[in-house]
């Protein structure tokens, strides 16, 4: 079977490219070919990323990762140690003493307990949007903040230091930038968490403040950490909240039900996230030791793509999973990956779209496009997808 590149090309803007689906239906793993010459696998099936992501004999260790699109930005990081803290490149036991840490100040109880909070951020957004005035871009004034306020006041990181790990983190999330310019920027991130965690300008009961607090860990891990959750926790809020909302003003029938019934909510929450899958290239493993998949030999040490909005479309898990459709089961879908390396802040993003999506709507109830649906500029440059802006009037 000749390796194929990582599909990339989108048809509409909600929709995974169409070679996923004819990918997954011929065969659910095949050789893919990387930008570096290296011939791995892509995987495309529900069941199979279940078994990948849930076996220990496939590492997640930065030293074995290939980027399956052309990144210079993860040149430093990919193929070398895991920088302190970085847990998402690292396996047992260091991984799991971190996430040890971590796991129970991210609980779905925690997050409700964040719910008074969350609400004030997202009403001030929209009072600062309002008066703005239209038309307006929902991303710059709304999807962006909103996330990026809530991770500053959960981590205990000053939000005048906003513009700086913003620009920071769109650095790393870039496939344009350079590998220098991705290093410096990663070399920002770590000084600006550093400082914090040694001058204690976090001691407001945020969660930088509290591991210090435990002594378990060290500083560079803390700041690691830090760096890890302020630039996922906010990048992946503002692009599922930018591109729901832009999901919603196109599917003017699934807005209509939501505005009608609130209850809707979570299930709704749930199915745009399995719908739209902003990790649009994947999850990457790397076996260590020779493994029979499928009838496939993987060799160790041969990079494995698992292609998540794929998986998000399998219909031998989801029925219609092209579908949107608000009263799906959508247990098991796998929007925040699957395993033990399962993305730890999911449930603070629950928690923030469930806030925001009906505030916004309830606020602006007339709330509408401000261009043409092409002209809306997609994230098709960045690792985490969504839209650049979201032009909007109402």
């Amino acid at each position: 079977m000749k390796p194929v590149p990582l599909p990339t090309a989108r048809i509409t803007p909600f929709d995974p490219p169409a070679e996923l689906a004819e990918y997954r239906e011929q065969t659910p793993i095949r050789p893919m070919v990387y930008p570096d010459g290296h011939v791995g696998w892509l995987v495309t099936s529900h069941a199979l990323a279940r078994r990948l992501l849930s076996d220990q004999r496939f590492s997640a260790r930065s030293e074995f990762k290939r980027a399956p699109v052309a990144r210079p930005s993860a040149d430093p990081f990919f193929g070398a140690p895991a920088l302190p803290g970085w847990l998402v490149d690292m396996d047992a036991p260091e991984h799991t003493r971190l996430r040890l840490q971590l796991a129970g100040k991210f609980t779905a109880k925690r997050m409700r307990d964040l719910r008074p909070l969350l609400e004030r951020i997202v009403d001030d957004q929209l009072t600062a949007m309002e008066k703005h005035g239209p038309p307006a871009d929902l991303v710059s004034l709304f999807a962006l903040p909103v996330p990026s306020l809530a991770i500053c006041e959960l981590l205990g990181v000053p939000y005048r230091d906003r513009a700086e790990f913003q620009r920071n983190s769109a650095t790393l999330f870039s496939l344009e930038a350079s590998a220098q310019d991705a290093s410096r920027a990663m070399d920002e991130l770590y000084g600006l968490l550093r400082r914090l965690v040694v001058g204690r300008d976090t001691d407001t009961g945020g969660l930088l403040s509290m591991l210090a607090a435990e002594g378990s860990l060290g500083t560079e891990e803390i700041a690691g950490i830090g760096v890890l959750l302020l630039t996922a926790g906010h990048e992946s809020t503002a692009g599922s909240l930018g591109l729901s909302v832009f999901t919603l003003l196109s599917h003017p029938e699934h807005l209509a039900r939501l505005q009608a019934e609130p209850t809707l909510v979570d299930n709704a929450v749930e199915e745009l996230l399995r719908y739209l899958t902003i990790f649009h290239f994947g999850v990457p493993r790397t076996p260590l030791e020779d493994v029979e998949v499928e009838g496939h030999l993987l060799r160790a040490g041969e990079s494995i793509t698992i292609s998540l909005p794929a998986v998000n479309r399998d219909r031998s898990w989801f029925a219609e999973p092209d579908r949107l459709d608000f009263d799906r089961r959508t247990a098991g879908h796998m929007a925040f990956g699957y395993g033990i390396h399962q993305c730890l802040g999911q449930n603070l993003v629950r928690m923030e779209m469930r806030v925001a999506l009906p505030a916004i709507f309830r606020r602006f109830p007339r709330l509408a496009l401000a261009v043409v649906p092409d002209e809306v500029p997609l994230k098709t440059n960045v690792s985490v997808y969504g839209v650049h802006e979201l032009p909007v009037t109402w």
